[in-house]
């Protein structure tokens, strides 16, 4: 299952958000309204949405075009990549893609959710 969020301009060069993107407890001014609980760690961090189980990331890579964040579950295989572009000195494309193996059931109860997990973070990336 792959989902794609929309692209969007950061009024943040790519070497900020690089630098932004590697410290796990960051990742907490992304999360949506609906965050119960984040937890960050060494590699990567832990978080709850209302409505949702609870979801380990780890940052598997960040470079000046993409971070990578792996399901730290091995039950769940997905992965969750930022592409970034630079597009002046102080503006970055970003575009969220999710690549998820899951089975038909679990696509279904998921698909939806996760598409506006990724809207919410697009947004609230695009509002640094």
């Amino acid at each position: 299952m792959n989902l794609e969020g929309r692209k969007i301009i950061v009024n943040k060069s790519a070497k900020e958000l690089t630098e932004m993107l590697k410290n796990p407890s960051d990742y907490k001014n992304l999360m949506p309204d609906s965050l119960q609980s984040f937890e960050a760690r060494d590699n990567g961090f832990k978080f709850s949405l209302k409505g949702m189980p609870e979801i380990a990331l780890q940052i598997e890579n960040v470079s000046e075009n993409e971070v990578v964040l792996k399901s730290a579950s091995s039950s769940l295989d997905f992965s969750l990549r930022g592409a970034m572009e630079p597009v002046s000195e102080n503006q970055t494309s970003v575009q969220l893609l999710f690549e998820g193996k899951f089975n038909p059931f679990i696509k279904m109860m998921v698909e939806k959710p996760l598409q506006n997990f990724l809207n919410s973070l697009t947004d609230n990336i695009e509002k640094m």
